[in-house]
């Protein structure tokens, strides 16, 4: 994708810029998926939706950039701290902030918290990956350049989300 952008953007004066953002935005993703701390996912979970803000706003003179930029963040964003609830929730049941600790206790099916822990993680990936009825913010997204589109929204947010279930699949 980095070497796509690059041919694609070639002679574009921001085109640096718009390879940083997508550095920062893969170290992001690198860092939720490697976080075993729950309020670490969520700073790098958080740090994805600042970097596709970025992003889908590469364009800061198009207003339908800037919309798209916007209401893609207000919807994640939102998602996100209703995840860091839910991951908070967790954490009060478990006694832990560890995710490896939370996979090796199990299920929390059980307790009294589970429904509410439950429904805000998956708002958090719901919102994240563009899942009905969260979707309609990933259409107005694809204003950003095609390198965008091609490794931020057709594949890695949607993944983000998906991922964020199956990791915390043993627990909920």
């Amino acid at each position: 994708v980095l070497l796509y952008a690059h041919r694609y953007l070639r002679g574009h004066p921001h085109a640096a810029r718009l390879q940083l953002f997508l550095t920062l935005f893969m170290l992001s993703m690198l860092g939720l998926v490697l976080a075993d701390d729950a309020l670490l996912l969520f700073v790098f979970w958080e740090l994805t939706t600042v970097t596709s803000y970025l992003l889908i706003g590469f364009d800061s003179e198009s207003a339908k950039a800037r919309r798209a930029a916007l209401q893609a963040m207000l919807v994640t964003g939102s998602g996100g701290l209703a995840l860091l609830v839910g991951l908070l929730v967790v954490a009060s049941v478990t006694g832990t902030l560890r995710i490896s600790e939370w996979l090796a206790a199990g299920s929390i099916a059980g307790h009294a918290a589970y429904t509410a822990a439950f429904a805000l993680i998956a708002l958090g990936a719901f919102t994240k990956s563009a899942q009905f009825p969260f979707h309609f913010w990933l259409p107005a997204a694809m204003a950003a350049p095609t390198p965008v589109s091609a490794y931020l929204h057709s594949a890695t947010m949607v993944k983000a989300g998906v991922y964020l279930l199956m990791r915390m699949h043993p627990v909920l």
